[in-house]
């Protein structure tokens, strides 16, 4: 049996740190930034934080690109020399075409190496919700589990995986198609503020509209909490991520909220990445666990 290698992408928002504790690589997207092509790295090392999201708030508009074939082709291929197998945790299929397109690409280098296998799994989650399921993925991997094994109990856990998340403005949803341009308009005149989870479909849905930046902080809160009844793991043997588009006092705040009414194993504060981030905008704040999202909104 091959070993297993785990495979995620740009929208995973794992930093270096955490992809070299759990053997993870990933496949990086692009973005275009004033006419210019950067790779979107999870690092940050091409500009900082503050200067991607300052850019945005000064009105300059950032693109996403999926990964790329030649991109998919490169990582790929680095890992099927060294005799791995590979798992392939995309961004949700309903956000991105990078699945389809590491699916497109698995096949043409299935024909090159018959002898090993390249398998990818749709997380139906993006950002923390991405990266929670990448690195139990890499968990069952290090497990010595086979790819098969190791897709199909990563394909079963992503269903659990869930997200509340605000935005500080609902302009950049709308510009990315998010949302109905009246429906962004009134929201930010009247400080409505939604609270999106990925649904299903992997799709980025609004449940919940709240008044208020601190409301809706407390309200994911309130709904993390609930999304943890009856859930198969409870919040005391998880890590929870707390995601934040250069809003880290908000990230901190929600901490320290998730900490006092719930009490799980750990919490992570995390940035969210160029991808996601160009589409959310700054000031975005998500909270990512597994558990039962439809007990926080039934």
């Amino acid at each position: 049996m091959n070993k297993v290698k785990i495979i995620t992408d740009s929208c995973a928002d794992m930093d270096k740190a955490m992809r070299e504790k759990y053997d993870i690589d990933y496949a990086r997207m692009s973005i275009m930034w004033s006419g210019e092509e950067k790779y979107a790295s999870t690092d940050w090392d091409l500009y900082t934080v503050k200067e991607f999201y300052d850019a945005m708030r000064s009105g300059i508009r950032i693109t996403t690109m999926q990964v790329s074939a030649q991109e998919f082709e490169r990582v790929f291929t680095m890992y099927l020399e060294q005799g791995y197998d590979i798992v392939y945790v995309a961004c949700s299929s309903a956000l991105s075409g990078s699945y389809n397109m590491g699916q497109v690409v698995a096949k043409q280098l299935a024909e090159k190496y018959p002898d090993r296998k390249i398998l990818c799994v749709d997380p139906k989650n993006s950002c923390g919700g991405e990266a929670i399921v990448t690195i139990e993925a890499a968990k069952l991997a290090a497990q010595g589990l086979s790819a098969d094994e190791v897709a199909q109990k990563t394909a079963s856990l992503a269903e659990k995986s869930m997200q509340f998340c605000t935005v500080g403005s609902l302009t950049y949803l709308k510009r990315a198609g998010r949302v109905k341009a009246s429906t962004a308009f009134f929201g930010n005149l009247f400080g409505v503020k939604p609270i999106l989870i990925s649904n299903d479909k992997g799709e980025n849905e609004a449940v919940k509209k709240v008044k208020g930046r601190k409301n809706a902080l407390d309200e994911c809160v309130d709904m993390l909490k609930a999304s943890f009844v009856d859930a198969e793991l409870p919040a005391s043997e998880q890590t929870v991520f707390v995601m934040h588009a250069d809003c880290e006092a908000d990230a901190e705040y929600l901490a320290e909220q998730v900490k006092a009414k719930i009490a799980p194993k750990d919490v992570y504060i995390g940035v969210v990445g160029p991808i996601i981030g160009a589409s959310a905008g700054p000031d975005t704040v998500a909270l990512y666990a597994f558990g039962n999202r439809y007990a926080a909104i039934n």
